[in-house]
């Protein structure tokens, strides 16, 4: 269920990352095990600060970006969409914390973010994740993305998902 910016599922509540989120988003962003897999992995206290930043403004200027997952009010997680800093367009996200793994959420709360960005018109997402992360690999086939094309980058194949209206 959509309400406004924020979206509810069975068991999760997504809403759009604001400045109060910042400390959790700080717990996720530096841990290894959460982020070690990301694009530029583990973030600096600065760079979280930087991202904020940039999320807040992709929200204003696209009506989409990064929710905050939580799940019976507690923190979880990250998911949603941003600017790849590639050039390939908008991608989709998802990262939990260490104790939320392995239970589903990523699949429910990416799945719903992406039909978010869908539904208010964004034409194509694409998904990027290692070969080796087959956990991820997982979600975005489960929510409906397909595998497109792959590359290479710092001695790993990246796979490339998309989704496209």
């Amino acid at each position: 269920m959509l309400l406004g910016r924020q979206i509810r599922t069975q068991r999760l509540l997504l809403e759009p990352v604001s400045w109060r989120d910042m400390q959790d988003m700080v717990r996720l962003k530096t841990n290894a095990a959460a982020f070690g897999w990301m694009l530029g992995g583990v973030r600096s206290l600065q760079r979280v600060e930087d991202e904020m930043a940039e999320d807040l403004s992709f929200w204003a200027k696209r009506g989409v970006g990064i929710f905050v997952i939580r799940e019976h009010g507690k923190f979880v997680g990250m998911t949603g969409l941003h600017e790849r800093p590639d050039g390939r367009g908008l991608g989709l996200r998802f990262a939990l914390l260490p104790e939320a793994a392995g239970r589903g959420i990523a699949r429910e709360a990416a799945g719903a973010a992406l039909r978010f960005a869908l539904d208010t018109g964004v034409p194509r997402v694409i998904g990027v994740t290692r070969e080796d992360n087959l956990a991820s690999r997982i979600v975005l086939g489960s929510i409906g993305m397909h595998h497109t094309e792959s590359f290479e980058r710092d001695g790993y194949t990246m796979m490339v998902y998309e989704i496209t209206q």
